[in-house]
């Protein structure tokens, strides 16, 4: 005879884990666009600054892009090439590296244009994975423990070359409507068959290992911090898993003009701050 107590059972944990959820709020970290002070942008048209990435990337350049038609102030010399050894003077030098879809291709191709020179002329260096580099079939220590010995293979060749790192871009989370789409959710995050869940378990690695050590940029915390300061986020048990704020993309992971203009703010910053 079919017994209902496991359903209402799994039903309970259901509302408790669907249900959309923000921390409490705290100083507005999203709320004013324009940022950056006189000095730190002094700072940055001084820098040396090669960035790797795909299509958040693009977003992100994008931004830049905006805030400079924003702000006069802003002079910061955009160049893209892959060989950023030859561009001369300071730059925000930046291109695509790798396949989406492969984690390895990007380490490969980020040492790859650091060997060609740039590693060894004194810069600043960057890359970022995509969202959708993590799926649920993902080893995620494996890819943290190849992005973790990479860079320290790198730090030891090139002493010099400060290297940024950079939490893995977030998807909005996607409750949907109705029972029947609430339940597919439901089981989506219980069966871990939610990428995020991946994502923010490299993010949490990486904040651990470098955290007050090297240089981070928290892209991932960025886009799942509302503009009014509190966090995007669901629960699974007692685990906040962050997702992309819902009022920065328009697809559910790539950046909008809201989007893009506060994460060019925030990573432009970091990098004044170095």
């Amino acid at each position: 005879m079919w017994n209902p107590i496991p359903c209402i059972a799994l039903m309970f944990l259901f509302l408790a884990t669907v249900a959309c959820d923000t921390d409490t709020k705290q100083q507005p970290a999203n709320k004013d666009m324009v940022l950056l002070t006189d000095q730190q942008i002094s700072s940055l048209a001084s820098k040396r600054i090669f960035f790797g990435h795909q299509s958040v990337g693009d977003n992100i350049l994008q931004g830049i892009r905006d805030l400079k038609a924003s702000d006069p102030r802003l002079t910061l010399n955009l160049v893209s090439s892959a060989d950023p050894e030859t561009i001369s003077g300071p730059a925000f030098i930046e291109t695509h590296i790798g396949v989406n879809r492969n984690p390895d291709s990007k380490n490969d191709a980020f040492y790859a244009i650091l060997q060609k020179g740039y590693g060894a002329q004194h810069g600043i260096a960057l890359y970022k994975y995509c969202y959708i580099d993590f799926n649920p079939s993902t080893d995620v220590q494996q890819v943290f423990s190849k992005y973790r010995d990479g860079i320290a293979s790198l730090k030891q060749r090139y002493p010099t070359l400060m290297i940024v790192h950079v939490t893995v871009p977030l998807y909005e989370d996607e409750p949907g409507e109705g029972l029947q789409q609430c339940s597919r959710t439901f089981l989506r995050r219980l069966l871990r068959r939610d990428p995020n869940i991946q994502r923010n378990e490299f993010n949490e690695l990486l904040i651990r290992t470098y955290s007050g050590k090297e240089p981070i940029f928290d892209l991932a915390k960025v886009e799942s911090t509302h503009v009014d300061g509190s966090r995007c986020y669901y629960r699974r048990g007692t685990q906040k898993i962050y997702t992309l704020a819902p009022e920065f993309t328009t697809d559910g992971g790539h950046l909008n003009e809201i989007g893009r203009k506060v994460v060019a703010t925030q990573l432009l910053s970091v990098l004044a701050n170095l």
